[in-house]
This record gives C-alpha cells, sequence and structure tokens, in this order.
C-alpha cells in the first residue's frame, strides 16, 4: 500500500523524468484528482493509505501527464474568470490570457439595456459563457465551426444555467449567420502560423484540435476574414474584440478600414504583448 507522501514523491519524479514542468505542484494536483480530497488534506496527511483505486487512477493520471497529455484533459474542467468548465480534445484548453476579452466585453455590454452579442468559435463556451454571467441582461449567439465543439459548449451552457441566453450553431465564421446585428463581437481564432506549428508544446500541438489553433496558412487568414465580414453584423458604433498572436498587431491593425471603422486599440497581456484587438465601428 502507498502512503499521500511516498504517492508524491514518486509521482513527481516520474513527471519530473518527462520534463513537465512544475512536476511537484503537477503530482499533488493529480493525487487531488485520484483521490477526491483537496491540498489541504493532500499537505495534512502524508501519512495516509491510498485505496487500491486511489492508487491505481494516480497511477493512470500520472502515466498520462508524463506522456505530456493535458491536466485539464485528465481531469476533464478548467476554471475561467472564476467558473468550471469541461474541456474535452474537441475544445482549445481555455487560457488565462482570453480572460481579457471577457472583461472588456462586460465593460461595454453592462452599460447598455439589453446587449446581444456574437462569439466567432465558441470552442467550450468559456467566452460566452463568462460574460453572460456577468451580464444578466445580455443574450448571445456563438458559432463555430467544429460541431463536436459546439456539442461541449452546449454542456457547459447548461451546467451554469445560461442555454436560454446562448444560442449556438455550427457555422464557418459568418456563413450560418442571418442578417441579425450585433452591439458586439467576440472572437479567440486560430492565429498560429503553419509555421510555428510544429514547434508547439506537445500538451498544446498533439492534445488541442488543430482547427483551433492554426489557419493553416498565416495565421491570419480567419483574422482578416472576421475583420472585414465584421461590420455588416454590427450594429452603428458596435464593437469588435477578438485575440491575436506575438506580433500580428500591426499586421492587423491594418486591414480595419479606416472608412468603417472609427477607432483600433490594443489590449496588452500581462506580459505586455499586444493581445486584444479593440475596434469601434464609426
Amino acid at each position: 500500500m502507498t502512503s499521500v507522501a511516498d504517492s508524491l514523491r514518486v509521482g513527481a519524479e516520474i513527471l519530473q523524468n518527462a520534463a513537465v514542468p512544475d512536476a511537484i505542484r503537477q503530482a499533488s494536483s493529480l493525487l487531488q484528482f485520484a483521490t477526491g480530497r483537496d491540498r489541504t488534506f493532500i499537505i495534512a496527511h502524508p501519512e495516509y493509505v491510498l485505496t487500491e483505486t486511489e492508487d491505481d487512477s494516480f497511477r493512470k493520471a500520472i502515466a498520462r501527464r508524463a506522456a505530456r497529455e493535458p491536466f485539464q484533459h485528465i481531469v476533464g474542467h478548467q476554471e475561467f474568470y472564476g467558473l468550471d468548465f469541461i474541456v474535452t480534445p474537441n475544445v482549445l484548453i481555455p487560457r488565462p490570457e482570453t480572460e481579457l476579452i471577457v472583461e472588456r466585453a462586460i465593460e461595454l455590454l453592462s452599460v447598455l439595456p439589453s446587449p446581444r452579442f456574437l462569439e466567432i468559435g465558441i470552442g467550450s463556451g468559456c467566452i460566452a459563457v463568462a460574460i453572460l454571467k456577468h451580464c444578466p441582461n445580455a443574450s448571445a449567439l456563438a458559432v463555430d465551426i467544429s460541431e463536436a465543439a459546439v456539442k461541449v459548449a452546449r454542456r457547459n451552457a447548461e451546467i451554469h444555467e445560461l442555454y436560454d441566453r446562448l444560442q449556438m450553431l455550427q457555422s464557418d465564421i459568418f456563413e450560418s449567420v442571418n442578417e441579425e446585428t450585433f452591439d458586439l463581437i467576440v472572437s479567440n481564432p486560430p492565429y498560429v502560423p503553419l509555421a510555428q506549428y510544429d514547434g508547439l508544446q506537445p500538451e498544446v500541438r498533439d492534445h488541442d484540435p488543430r482547427v483551433a489553433l492554426t489557419d493553416g496558412s498565416t495565421g491570419l487568414t480567419i483574422i482578416e476574414r472576421i475583420i472585414v465580414g465584421a461590420p455588416e453584423f454590427l450594429q452603428p458604433a458596435g464593437r469588435l474584440l477578438m485575440e491575436i498572436g506575438f506580433g500580428q498587431n500591426e499586421h492587423v491593425e491594418g486591414v480595419f478600414d479606416p472608412a468603417t471603422w472609427e477607432s483600433v486599440s490594443l489590449i496588452h497581456d500581462l506580459q505586455g504583448i499586444p493581445r486584444i484587438v479593440d475596434a469601434a465601428l464609426a
């Protein structure tokens, strides 16, 4: 039989040998998952002996993480903007920098009486759900080219009891969106250039859906399509919030037609990288 202390030691060693970052912390988190105990219990009870089921679950989880499967896929969920989301290999794992879109969207929509927004590429549903949870008068339409992603987003919308305010459908960008116009369009599009795809971390390259990461080209083609198509689906003075990749800001700013857009600004992430484009329609 294996104790908490022994499990942590062995698990951390396996992860360190596999070059997994933060091996000790991740071993502890996987042990919490396997035993159904919180961090406080793990720290306070190093002598606790795992049951056979707990030990088996922990060993399998460590093996999966050592193979560079993302932690979030092993445990099946990820926190985003203070909310918990189901994640599967069919959707992009929510990332902290994307919370900048949610934060700005809440600022823009909270001053409107009955705002409605469109999300291009819903994925897990984390952006739309987080916005709606903090804007009780808002509603949204969200689309994704992946039917499997839409199914995951539906599950998350139901869990957070927002299904009545969040309409979802499969669509290649604006293709299936009707003539309706919106106060805001938000998107975290696939922006990784194909030339950089093979150099991504194994957790990302081998496990996140390729269609959610790269356009198979320069990383800019879908961004350009969204910018060019957005005015048709925005109310006068409507806004576009979109995440972009490192070093893409100058090109992206140049895509906006000054005759159509009133202003284009950039929101920087915690590393000082221009991460979110905030554009206002004229």
